[in-house]
């Protein structure tokens, strides 16, 4: 069975992706402080838990063991913060930028040469409409994932002709306890501004996924998975 690392595994979005894609993968999944529910998901699905706390130096190591063996890679593991710019401190964006940004891409380059020498992979980069759209209080944080978006770009081109491809989802405001710091008047001014009126779930985005991994002659591309968000 092919090899998936999804980071991020414990988080909502994380979690339906590892509930996607455990049947067809042998997934490792990363975590940073959710032991007891990276325990429930390794119960229930079989998938591989690493504790992996991207802020930390050296973090990425402890996926060593599962790079070279990787065909699916799911950049999913990110923080966010709502801060004025200039109340944000040198310490806070280069966290921000570390975990958003350079986490993704330090793992990416080094399951890419496992998929180089076989020829094949899939790499899914989750970013967001704030990557795409930018958000007034989350500049460092829109910057990060916007980087994001540039990076799948690139990198698509670059890895194209070694038959890997390289792709984004961007979602929209999703169901999850990473918009739990919002109020019950702001979620409402994010559902009126998305044409679905509703927030996503967590399924959509690992529906969108799917798509992604199944489909072959895609890459290079940015999903909003949004609800038409604008």
């Amino acid at each position: 069975m092919k090899t998936a690392i999804i980071t991020g595994g414990t988080g909502a979005i994380g979690k339906a992706l590892v509930a996607e894609f455990a049947a067809d993968y042998s997934v490792v999944f990363t975590y940073n402080s959710s032991t007891e529910t990276a325990g429930e998901l390794r119960e229930r699905y079989g998938a591989q838990p690493v504790r992996c706390g991207f802020g930390e130096p050296g973090a990425l190591r402890a996926l060593d063991p599962y790079t070279a063996d990787c065909s699916l890679l799911i950049n999913n593991a990110g923080i966010s913060q709502i801060k004025l710019l200039g109340d944000t401190t040198d310490e806070e964006w280069q966290r921000m930028t570390d975990i958003d940004l350079t986490a993704p891409a330090l793992l990416t380059r080094e399951v890419c040469r496992g998929m180089i020498r076989r020829h094949e992979g899939c790499v899914i980069n989750i970013s967001s409409v704030w990557g795409v759209h930018g958000a007034s209080c989350e500049v460092a944080y829109s910057a990060a994932k916007a980087g994001l978006i540039g990076f799948t770009k690139a990198l698509a081109k670059e890895l194209g002709p070694s038959g890997i491809r390289v792709n984004c989802i961007a979602p929209g405001v999703i169901d999850s306890p990473m918009n739990g710091h919002l109020t019950p008047g702001e979620l409402k001014e994010l559902i009126d501004a998305t044409p679905l009126c509703r927030l996503g779930k967590p399924e959509d985005i690992s529906h969108a996924a799917r798509f992604f991994e199944s489909n072959t002659f895609t890459t290079g591309q940015v999903l909003g998975v949004d609800g038409g968000f604008y």
